[in-house]
């Protein structure tokens, strides 16, 4: 059978090949009448995009690259799926990568390892150091995600983490809780940052410094939860009013072991996360946590990404698209996020 063509479809539409192709391109200025004649004539016909055609003429695949540490993981995962939702919605597919939380594999992607395939890329690195990347900045499209920083010269979206783990300690503190243990210091940029929002909180309360405790794990995951917190529990130390967990994986664990060694959450010990995973409304009991909001961290990354391919509808109207790699204010943007308190955090009103 042969290939349905756009000039195909302009002559079953009865319109020019110019709106056929403004139609399928998603252009915005088009009648909303005549779209839908287009679009039948398209479905009709069964029309599909040559993309790989479309590419060697305009230069762009359509194409973004999302590298994440791991797509195990519920936090990654979600916001997978919202970057792939807001990348819908401008007509972009998305290609995921998992980097495993390796520096070297993060460090290709920062020289430009998945450009072959991709007009722009989205990292949310994990583990590569600043030293690695130095001064330099890319001479393509990208923009970081999350909170790990490799340098003021790129593009940045995420929460800041400092406020959030202070936020999340100062609701326990509210809550009566003075032992908290601070689960999750792991060398990583995310886990001082974190540690420092909990010293914050803490010191602000005027909380005895006897009654800081930081847990190091190696991995922010529900294996290291629970093991670390069995440790504890079975230490010589006083029972702790609290755990905060760096993430919401580390909660889960949290909860798993204090549920192992008898101990009632949170009548006993209160539990609080960061990342407000879906699985957090369905813990036993359910995981108080602070709450990204991935949505606006997809759209912001994106409008970023959209500064630097020129691909946004403002940059089409004035005209030529800019140069890849061109230079682009390398923003800091910090987006919102809030406390959502359930019942594993519910210290005071435990009866304690």
């Amino acid at each position: 059978m042969a290939r349905v063509r756009m000039r195909d479809v302009a002559e079953h539409a009865g319109v020019s090949v110019r709106t056929v192709s403004n139609v399928v391109s998603g252009y915005p200025h088009v009648s909303p009448e005549t779209r839908a004649k287009v679009q039948r004539s398209l479905d009709e016909l069964g029309y599909r995009m040559d993309y790989l055609a479309r590419g060697l003429r305009s230069g762009r695949t359509g194409f973004i690259a999302l590298a994440v540490p791991f797509l195990a993981e519920p936090y990654f995962a979600e916001l997978a799926q919202a970057v792939i939702r807001a990348a819908g919605r401008r007509g972009i597919t998305v290609l995921v990568e998992a980097t495993a939380g390796d520096s070297e594999v993060e460090r290709r992607i920062l020289d430009g390892g998945l450009t072959n395939v991709a007009d722009g890329v989205l990292l949310s690195a994990l583990t590569v150091p600043a030293a690695d990347v130095g001064a330099r900045t890319p001479d393509f499209p990208l923009v970081m995600l999350g909170e790990h920083s490799v340098g003021d010269q790129f593009p940045r979206v995420g929460i800041d983490n400092v406020a959030a783990a202070r936020t999340a300690v100062e609701h326990l503190v509210e809550q009566g809780c003075r032992r908290i243990v601070a689960l999750g210091q792991n060398g990583s940029e995310n886990g001082r940052q974190r540690t420092e929002g909990y010293q914050q909180a803490m010191s602000a309360a005027r909380v005895r410094r006897v009654n800081w405790l930081v847990v190091p794990v190696e991995d922010w995951n529900r294996e290291q939860g629970y093991a670390a917190v069995r440790e504890l529990l079975e230490g010589d130390g006083p029972l702790p009013d609290a755990v905060f967990a760096f993430n919401d994986a580390l909660a889960v664990g949290a909860l798993r072991a204090l549920d192992a060694s008898g101990v009632r959450v949170p009548e006993d010990v209160a539990v609080a996360g960061i990342d407000d995973i879906q699985e957090a409304a369905y813990t036993h009991p359910p995981l108080t946590s602070i709450a990204p909001d991935l949505d606006v961290i997809a759209e912001r990354a994106l409008a970023l990404l959209e500064e630097q391919t020129g691909r946004s509808g403002a940059a089409r109207e004035a005209g030529p698209a800019r140069e890849s790699g061109a230079p682009v204010a390398a923003v800091q943007e910090a987006t919102p996020f809030r406390l959502v308190v359930r019942e594993s955090s519910r210290w005071r009103s435990a009866g304690r």
